[in-house]
């Protein structure tokens, strides 16, 4: 059964085709509309994921990978297609958007989580969990605007995994805190894929990607170019980044 849907799915943006680089080019440019010119980042693009299975995104900077998970998330509205999904959704995307940085850790987790749709009882019961998921038991009372950008990211990390409903999206897991954070955030994935959750996972890294997908899918241009076993969707495109290393 499948749980997400894209069906044949576009996506533009109207972005400026003019430059403009000294006062004299912005004050007379001011007095007549600047020229947009039309970014196609997406071109009907599919795919599925199934009950229970761990999907891998690969591809390049500027394939639209970001804008894809964005869609998929609800934030971005395709022009062309349309988003399926037959489950609670819940993202990691931007770590730490959201976050008041006036309130303090524990206010934060309540704020965060509330809109990641845990009740008030759950927060409530799992709070302390959090912070010693996240290691940050002993600056619970401490403003946010005081975090490290690592201890934000890890707080998120902890809230996004204790509000998982079905799907899991993680973009670049991993890619912050030290070794042993790293190991609980393998192991929690685990416990999750265990339970039945289906999980996207957006990564450059060819080991997250054969290690933690049973498919995954290669995006080119805004385009799939390949759908298949983790493993070897990720050997192409470290021998992509290979073949680009070596032209550079």
């Amino acid at each position: 059964m499948n749980v997400l849907e894209l069906q044949s799915v576009s996506k533009s943006f109207w972005i400026p085709d003019e430059h403009r680089n000294t006062v004299r080019e912005h004050l007379f440019a001011a007095f007549r509309p600047r020229p947009l010119r039309e970014l196609r980042v997406l071109e009907s693009v599919s795919l599925t994921l199934r009950r229970g299975e761990a999907l891998g995104l690969m591809g390049a900077n500027g394939s639209g990978k970001s804008t894809l998970l964005k869609i998929l998330c609800g934030i971005y509205v395709p022009d062309a297609g349309r988003v399926v999904t037959h489950a609670p959704v819940t993202p990691i995307l931007e770590l730490g958007i959201g976050w008041n940085p006036e309130l303090d850790a524990v206010d934060n987790v309540y704020l965060i989580g509330t809109l990641m749709g845990l009740s008030l009882a759950e927060l409530r019961r799992d709070v302390d969990e959090i912070l010693d998921f996240a290691e940050l038991r002993p600056f619970a009372r401490m403003h946010l605007k005081h975090y490290s950008s690592g201890m934000a990211a890890r707080l998120a990390y902890a809230v996004a995994f204790r509000a998982v409903r079905d799907v899991l999206i993680l973009d670049e897991i991993l890619a912050v805190g030290d070794a042993g954070f790293k190991q609980r955030c393998e192991e929690r994935y685990r416990q999750l894929r265990a339970r039945g959750h289906s999980t996207i996972i957006v990564s450059h890294d060819p080991r997250i990607i054969s290690t933690f997908c049973d498919r995954a899918l290669l995006l080119e241009r805004g385009r799939f170019v390949m759908d298949g076993p983790a493993p070897e969707v990720a050997a192409t495109y470290l021998a992509h980044l290979t073949r680009v290393e070596r032209t550079e």
